[in-house]
C-alpha cells in the first residue's frame, strides 16, 4: 500500500467507517420500526393481536441475518483474488439497490426477501473494509481495523438509527428506507474518493479461503459467536415494545432508548479493539462473564422506566465489547484465510441474530411476555461462555501435543 499522510489515512478509515454507519442503519432501524413495519405489511393480524403481529414481524430481521449468513462466505470465496477496494465499492452499490428494493417492495413476503438480498454483502463488506483497515493503521492493528469499521455501526445506534427510527415513525417506514439507501451511495462515492488502492492477497483463492473450513476450531469458534452472541439480538430486536409496554414509555422514548444502546457499543467497541490486541483469550472469557450479567441485569432493570436506559447502554457495550475480540479470534483459526475468517464471523453474528430474534419471539408469542427474551439471551451467553472455554483448552491441548511430537534438539557436551 502506497505511504499516506496523517490526513487521508484517517479520511480513508472515515470512510470505511461510514460503510458501517449504513450498515448499522438498515441492519437495526428495523428493530426501533418493527411496530410500525408489522402495522403496515400484517393489518389483520395485528389487529387481532399486536404483539403477534410484532413477533411475525421479526421474521424481517430474520430473514436479513440469513441474508448475512449465506452472503459473508460466498462472496468471500468468490472474490478471493479481487483488489480488496474494488470488492468494498461493489459491496457497496449492492447495499444501496437492496436497500431501495427493500423500501419499494410492496407485500411482507416481497420485503423479506429484499431484506435477503440487501443482507448478501454485509457480512463480506465488514471482513474486506476491516482488513483494508488494518493495513492503513499498521502491523499489530487487527483487532483495532475491525474496531475502526464497526465503530460506524456503533456510531449509528447513537446518531443515526434514533434518527431514522423518528422519520419512520413520522413520514412511514419505507421513507426511512430509502434515506439509508442514499446514506450507501454517498459512502460509495467517499470510498472511491479516499480509500488507497488495495491489492488483494496475491496467494488468495477460491480454494484457499475454502480451506477454512477444513479446521474444526473455526466451525468451534463460528459456533461460539453464533450461540454466545444470540443474546444481544433477542433483547435488541423486541426494544421498542420493552420501552412501551414494560416501562410504559411513550413511542417517542424509543429513539432515546435506541441512543442508549449505541453509546454503550460505541464504548464496548473501542474498549473490546484495545483489550483484544493485549489479550485476546482474557477479553473473550472476562467480556462473556460481563455479558451474561449485564442480559440479567436487565431483565430486572427493564421495569423502570429510569434504570431501563442504564440496562440498554449496558447491553450495548458488554455485547460489542465482544465484538473485535471475535472477529480476532476467527482470522487467528482461519491461517491463510483471513477474508473467509473475517466473513465467517459476521455469518456467526447474523445466525446469532435469526437465532436470538426467533428464540424472543417464540416466547412472546407463546404469552411469556416482553422481558423474557433476556432470560433466553443469559442462557445463550452461558453457553457461549463454555464454547469459547472449551475452544481455548481445545488450542492448548494441541499446542502441548506439537511440543511433545517436536522436542528441543539435545545439546553435545563438548569433550575435554
Amino acid at each position: 500500500m502506497e505511504d499516506l499522510t496523517a490526513v487521508r489515512r484517517w479520511t480513508a478509515l472515515l470512510a470505511l467507517s461510514l460503510g458501517g454507519f449504513g450498515i448499522g442503519l438498515t441492519e437495526f432501524v428495523a428493530m426501533g420500526l418493527l411496530p410500525d413495519i408489522s402495522k403496515d405489511l400484517l393489518p389483520q393480524l395485528y389487529a387481532q393481536s399486536p404483539a403477534k403481529a410484532v413477533a411475525h414481524g421479526g421474521w424481517m430481521i430474520t430473514a436479513y441475518a440469513l441474508g448475512v449468513v449465506v452472503g459473508a462466505p460466498t462472496i468471500a470465496a468468490l472474490t478471493a483474488r479481487l483488489p480488496r477496494k474494488t470488492l468494498v465499492v461493489g459491496l457497496l452499490g449492492l447495499f444501496t439497490l437492496g436497500t431501495v428494493a427493500s423500501a419499494v417492495a410492496p407485500g411482507f413476503w416481497l420485503v423479506l426477501v429484499a431484506r435477503f438480498v440487501a443482507a448478501l454483502p454485509h457480512g463480506a463488506y465488514f471482513g474486506a473494509a476491516g482488513l483494508v483497515a488494518a493495513s492503513i493503521i499498521g502491523p499489530g492493528s487487527q483487532a483495532k481495523g475491525f474496531a475502526a469499521v464497526l465503530g460506524g455501526l456503533t456510531a449509528a445506534n447513537v446518531f443515526g438509527v434514533p434518527l431514522i427510527t423518528k422519520l419512520g415513525q413520522a413520514a412511514g417506514w419505507r421513507l426511512a428506507y430509502f434515506a439509508i439507501a442514499a446514506m450507501f451511495a454517498l459512502t460509495l462515492a467517499f470510498v472511491a474518493l479516499t480509500v488507497p488502492a488495495t491489492p488483494a492477497d496475491p496467494a488468495g483463492s477460491p480454494r484457499a479461503e475454502l480451506r477454512a473450513f477444513r479446521s474444526p476450531q473455526v466451525w468451534l469458534v463460528a459456533v461460539t459467536a453464533a450461540v454466545g452472541f444470540g443474546g444481544f439480538f433477542a433483547i435488541d430486536s423486541y426494544i421498542a415494545p420493552v420501552t412501551t409496554h414494560v416501562a410504559h414509555l411513550g413511542e417517542s422514548a424509543v429513539p432515546w432508548v435506541l441512543v442508549a444502546v449505541g453509546l454503550g457499543m460505541t464504548v464496548g467497541n473501542a474498549l473490546g479493539g484495545w483489550a483484544s490486541d493485549r489479550d485476546l483469550r482474557r477479553s473473550l472469557l472476562i467480556g462473556f462473564v460481563v455479558f451474561i450479567a449485564s442480559m440479567a441485569a436487565f431483565a430486572l432493570l427493564a421495569h423502570n422506566r429510569y434504570s431501563l436506559f442504564a440496562g440498554a447502554f449496558l447491553i450495548g457495550a458488554a455485547g460489542l465489547f465482544l465484538g473485535p475480540a471475535m472477529q480476532s479470534r476467527l482470522i487467528g483459526v482461519a491461517p491463510g484465510a483471513q477474508l473467509m475468517g473475517a466473513a465467517v464471523n459476521q455469518s456467526a453474528m447474523n445466525i446469532a441474530n435469526s437465532l436470538g430474534a426467533a428464540l424472543g419471539g417464540v416466547v412472546i408469542a407463546s404469552g411469556w411476555g416482553y422481558v423474557a427474551p433476556s432470560w433466553v439471551g443469559v442462557g445463550l451467553g452461558v453457553a457461549g461462555f463454555a464454547l469459547a472455554g472449551a475452544s481455548f483448552a481445545l488450542e492448548s491441548r494441541s499446542a502441548r501435543r506439537r511440543q511433545v511430537r517436536s522436542p528441543a534438539p539435545a545439546t553435545l557436551t563438548p569433550v575435554a
